[in-house]
């Protein structure tokens, strides 16, 4: 990787990538229902800013397989408003586009009925995949209308669990060789059997050429799937991936992991998710998109391309805190400090409370009581102060601003140990 070159540079290409955008999730919900929308204009905001050659959208655009009116209307706006535009777009296609983009057959910005600034390629992921007997999905809606360059959608052919034959978008600028490879989401164990019987997966490479050596293209690809496996065969490992490609980008799974890590011979981007979806540890990092630049070789242009990843914080994300508390421990810890005392023990759930007297639904299913709430009050006062702490570490940034957004918080409370517990429904 080298320094890239300021904008304008006619060699250099510069990309802006994000995935797992999610837009109309937690539409019912009247505080929560803009925040995807909100991001997203931000994400084309910063690529207008950085005066990007093309944006990469690596799979779930939309959170549902049929988004509402509503969700399709504000996406299509928002599309509208930043790519279409008399922009001049420095980007050439080499490759065949009626291979690469079957629906339309041309990329957007060479269809002489529109006018398009700025190309959004992008593929499908579990949320949004194609459906039916037309196989079709909401992304064909957005390609139809040029709104962006839908790629990466396979039929699947042949006996078993069938084939596909990954052939990339070669796109050039100046000098500057680009190879996109795109896999929208396949059924995980489909997928996985797939790259695990030698030839069902085939990928097809750029021609070399004297003007153009093999050497000189950088490949990149869009892979929707999951990649951390809870069982054996429901991920794709890194492991399945050629080693000549330079850069993947791994969408689906929400976590920010956006700075490249080399796997084998490739560097690995996993961006997350661009809005919160759930309230996991996972997604309470800050949310980052990538600039992409890439640049030939000016001295041999025949080598294989300079480039460089820049991770850009995304600020218009709702402030989301994830906290995990284990009672036990607080407990052991001296009064003053706020815990219990070093001497405290948690009490027998296996004693008998009670005296024999006692009424059946007084004793429990064991004919017991069971254990004393004496601390219930300490519980309740330990679990507001974790929150109240949450809610200012989450709120610090907004001090200044008049109306601060309300943020997320999960405090996830361990009550091993035998430590009274609340009712976490009267609590929140």
């Amino acid at each position: 990787a080298t320094s890239g070159s300021a904008p304008g540079d006619p060699d250099t290409l510069r990309i802006l990538v994000a995935t797992d955008n999610h837009l109309g999730v937690h539409e019912k919900d009247q505080v929560r229902k803009d925040d995807s929308f909100i991001t997203f204009r931000e994400i084309f905001e910063i690529a207008k800013r950085e005066k990007v050659d093309a944006v990469f959208l690596g799979g779930d655009l939309f959170d549902i397989n049929k988004p509402s009116r509503e969700t399709m209307i504000r996406t299509m706006d928002i599309l509208r408003e930043y790519c279409f535009n008399d922009d001049p777009v420095a980007l050439e296609v080499l490759s065949d586009q009626t291979v690469n983009f079957p629906g339309r057959g041309v990329v957007n910005y060479e269809d002489p009925n529109y006018n398009v600034g700025l190309p959004v390629f992008m593929i499908h992921g579990n949320h949004d995949d194609p459906a039916g007997g037309e196989n079709l999905s909401a992304i064909d809606l957005l390609s139809t209308c040029a709104l962006v360059n839908y790629f990466g959608k396979h039929v699947l052919e042949g006996g078993g669990a069938g084939n596909i034959k990954l052939k990339p978008v070669l796109m050039q600028k100046g000098k500057t060789r680009l190879a996109l490879y795109g896999l929208g989401y396949i059924r995980d164990a489909r997928l996985h059997q797939m790259f695990s019987v030698k030839g069902n997966v085939e990928w097809a490479r750029p021609e070399s050429s004297d003007d153009a050596a093999l050497t000189s293209w950088f490949n990149i690809m869009l892979i929707h799937q999951n990649r951390v496996s809870h069982t054996p065969k429901n991920a794709i490992s890194e492991r399945y991936l050629p080693s000549w490609l330079d850069l993947v980008v791994w969408g689906h799974e929400h976590e920010c992991l956006v700075e490249p890590t080399e796997f084998g011979d490739f560097f690995v981007s996993q961006p997350g998710s661009s809005v919160v979806t759930s309230l996991i540890e996972g997604e309470a990092k800050q949310k980052k998109i990538m600039l992409l630049e890439v640049k030939s070789d000016p001295e041999n242009p025949q080598d294989p391309p300079f480039w460089r990843s820049i991770p850009i914080p995304l600020e218009t994300t709702r402030p989301f805190k994830y906290r995990h508390l284990q009672l036990m421990d607080v407990a052991r810890l001296p009064v003053d400090e706020g815990g219990l005392g070093e001497g405290w023990s948690a009490p027998d759930p296996n004693a008998d409370f009670g005296n024999d007297d006692a009424a059946p639904s007084a004793r429990g299913a064991h004919g017991r009581r069971p254990p004393s709430s004496a601390h219930e009050g300490w519980v309740k006062d330990l679990l507001e102060k974790n929150v109240e702490e949450m809610i200012a570490e989450a709120l610090a940034p907004y001090r200044a601003a008049n109306d601060p957004p309300i943020p997320l918080i999960r405090l996830r409370v361990d009550y091993t140990g035998g430590v009274s517990t609340i009712n976490p429904q009267r609590f929140g």
